[in-house]
């Protein structure tokens, strides 16, 4: 499986810093990977959803080490590129990227 494209949407947040979308195989994408500002440096969480008694699960995740590294390698370059081009750390939409409403 490989990627085909990744977009990266900066936030400008304190912790939250970008979330990031992958389309693999231009078939399949998974939206909402959160690049996060830890203790420790910058970290890849996959999409995931709260549960009733208040702890999140991952909706999807990678299924060997080989494949996260692959992954979380190639999201956190995008992020960086991003990042030079960006540098105040907001994504700013572009107009051919809005729908149109009509």
């Amino acid at each position: 499986m490989k990627i085909t494209e990744i977009r990266i949407h900066l936030m400008g947040e304190e912790r939250l810093k970008a979330f990031a979308s992958v389309t693999f195989d231009d078939s399949f994408v998974v939206r909402n990977m959160k690049i996060v500002e830890g203790t420790k440096g910058t970290f890849l969480c996959m999409p995931s959803r709260k549960l009733p008694d208040g702890t999140h699960k991952d909706m999807v995740h990678p299924i060997n080490q080989e494949f996260r590294t692959y992954l979380e390698d190639n999201i956190m370059k995008s992020y960086h590129e991003e990042l030079e081009r960006n540098p105040d750390g907001v994504t700013i939409a572009k107009t051919e990227d809005k729908p149109d409403l009509q």
